[in-house]
């Protein structure tokens, strides 16, 4: 806000910083902040659409997108998976959005990006009930709960997200999160026997082996099993 303050927040911040970067206001450092995690976020929409592009067209995403990072400039590599969770990247777009909207500013990118990845589950759940013949009472394990690999933490996770679709469409949801644990009243599956199996994140103590061979199906949201039906 002032010349002073600005100082004393740089010589706060370069206390455990290596480079900090000063701006003209806080203004400034907000959007610069809401932009990054928005252009994260409509990359991510952007990939997710073409993992939906590259199934109807028979094609596989990731060995798309493995040949589109040969080029050696103009490119960013982002993998599909099944949405944005977290504090930041669901959220910060949408009050981006927001206040364009109170500008007067229509934010298209930004709307539409957020709309993709909130279907991700759905697409997954109705991909995987057409490939099996429907899911109604049939017994299905979601992999992972929280919102991305290695953590516990649950905010804004798609994988709640498509529990809800699975249940939607008939089927009988278990979940397997040993970080997670427990979770409104329910607490982590076993890896045993089920029709489907889904890794939605891929935590290192998720026993990938085991999952491969606990059900006839599996579908992985990560890319992290060779040969697995997914995005």
């Amino acid at each position: 806000l002032t010349d002073d303050a600005t100082n004393k927040a740089i010589d706060f911040y370069s206390k455990f910083c290596s480079n900090v970067v000063p701006v003209s206001s806080p203004e400034v450092a907000e959007a610069a902040k809401l932009f990054e995690n928005t252009f994260r976020q409509v990359n991510i929409a952007m990939v997710n659409e073409l993992a939906q592009i590259s199934h109807g067209l028979d094609i596989d995403v990731r060995e798309v997108l493995d040949a589109a990072a040969t080029k050696p400039f103009g490119f960013m590599k982002f993998n599909p998976s099944l949405g944005v969770g977290g504090h930041c990247i669901p959220v910060d777009p949408s009050y981006l959005s927001f206040a364009a909207g109170k500008a007067g500013i229509e934010a298209s990118f930004i709307d539409l990006a957020n709309e993709i990845n909130l279907e991700m589950p759905s697409y997954v759940a109705n991909r995987i009930a057409n490939e099996v013949g429907g899911l109604k009472g049939k017994n299905v394990l979601v992999a992972g709960i929280s919102y991305k690999a290695n953590v516990s933490d649950l905010r804004e996770s798609p994988s709640l997200l498509l529990i809800d679709a699975l249940k939607v469409l008939g089927a009988n949801v278990s979940w397997h999160d040993p970080l997670v644990g427990s979770h409104q009243g329910e607490k982590s599956a076993e890896i045993d026997s089920h029709d489907v199996a889904i890794l939605a994140v891929a935590h290192d103590a998720i026993d990938k082996e085991k999952l491969k061979g606990s059900a006839s199906y599996l579908f992985d949201c990560t890319g992290t099993i060779a040969g697995a039906n997914g995005l």
